[in-house]
């Protein structure tokens, strides 16, 4: 008889990356349990695009995304604080959809595919022991041959692992925050902007049922400055944009209170910790300028998956796991975060920012590469 606290594989944390991984694995006859502490729908902190590299992965997953009319976006906008602007083609470009709804279509999938999906549960701990992992749950101890770990963007695992970047002290890559908003505004529906602002940049894209995501991220200090209120923050500070000061007067907020995360970490991260795979921004976080973060997490969780098989078959070690997924993810992605870390540089500062602005106006062609070199290709 089968152990009911025995799997194959434990998924800790139901985002883009843990879902899709959990789809993928469940398709081929694992024994998954996807472990999330909230309940599905809800909204997340996250800017609302993903690229075109992504739509191949998720028609596999059983996401209908041809088919569900949303937004195509092919033109990218971008503001300095004096609102000097950029316009561009954006190629291949990408489409808008809400996490609330791709999570609850990516949760519905994965139940349908075989997965254990429980919610409401936190992941308390991740220990390796004889060969097998363990995961404390809500006074139960559950086992598995593999975990991968999709918890976010920071988590009290983080800490309860001594990851090095969760013990840093606050600075300049580790002590942003970030708000989120679903408005109603007139934006054309294939635009993206980025509307820069002194140390931050806000996110407008459209997605589905006619609304669009608003999303920025600034520092610490930067609402520590406005008495911490995220209202004075974008009246003094995001503002002085003119896109955003038009915007904050005239859009109207579907809901009024924001979402909002705080020490958010650009901080270099590892891909493997303690055995534990880490997929999406557990292994590194992605600025917003490397291509996106919804897409990058996808991408990971390929990869992840890929690395498994071959572990989960017994036809690899679980040392030559780690080492291929460690590879792969970094042939992947580190160019792309290197080049988003250095456009991030010039972001949020105003004479940098409009000086790449101008330059990319004046050299198309410069804009053309940077896109290119924050946006994959397809992976599936």
């Amino acid at each position: 008889m089968q152990d009911p606290n025995r799997y194959d594989v434990i998924v800790a944390g139901g985002g883009l990356a843990g879902l899709s991984a959990a789809i993928q694995l469940a398709d081929k006859g694992y024994r998954v349990a996807l472990i999330e502490k909230s309940y599905y729908p809800f909204h997340r902190v996250c800017g609302e695009y993903i690229s075109e590299e992504s739509r191949p992965l998720l028609e596999r997953l059983g996401i209908p995304i041809s088919s569900l009319q949303l937004p195509e976006i092919r033109r990218l906008r971008v503001t300095a604080p004096d609102g000097t602007a950029l316009i561009s083609d954006l190629d291949p470009g990408g489409f808008g959809i809400s996490r609330y709804r791709l999570d609850a279509l990516l949760a519905s999938q994965a139940k349908l595919a075989g997965a254990t999906v429980m919610e409401g549960v936190k992941v308390q701990d991740i220990r390796y022991r004889n060969g097998w992992m363990e995961v404390q749950i809500n006074g139960l101890l559950l086992e598995s041959r593999l975990v991968l770990g999709c918890f976010g963007k920071r988590s009290s695992l983080d800490l309860k692992m001594n990851r090095s970047f969760a013990l840093e002290k606050p600075g300049k890559l580790n002590n942003f925050i970030g708000i989120k908003y679903h408005i109603e505004w007139d934006d054309p529906e294939d635009l993206i902007s980025l509307h820069n602002f002194k140390d931050g940049y806000c996110g407008i894209s459209r997605i589905e049922d006619a609304q669009y995501c608003l999303c920025y991220l600034t520092t610490a200090n930067n609402l520590g400055l406005s008495n911490n209120s995220i209202e004075q923050m974008e009246k003094t500070i995001l503002s002085v944009n003119p896109y955003l000061d038009k915007l904050f007067r005239d859009a109207k907020k579907i809901r009024q209170e924001p979402l909002s995360i705080a020490q958010v970490s650009f901080a270099p991260k590892s891909q493997v910790e303690n055995h534990v795979l880490m997929v999406g921004d557990a292994a590194g976080l992605i600025t917003p300028l490397c291509g996106n973060g919804m897409s990058m997490a996808l991408h990971a969780s390929y990869l992840a998956v890929q690395a498994a098989f071959p572990f989960l078959e017994g036809t690899c070690s679980r040392t030559e796991m780690e080492t291929l997924y460690t590879k792969n993810w970094r042939r992947s992605f580190s160019s792309r975060l290197r080049t988003g870390r250095m456009i991030q540089s010039f972001f949020g500062d105003p004479w940098l920012s409009k000086g790449l602005i101008f330059a990319g106006n004046k050299f198309p062609g410069l804009t053309r590469w940077l896109i290119g070199k924050t946006h994959g290709k397809n992976y599936v």
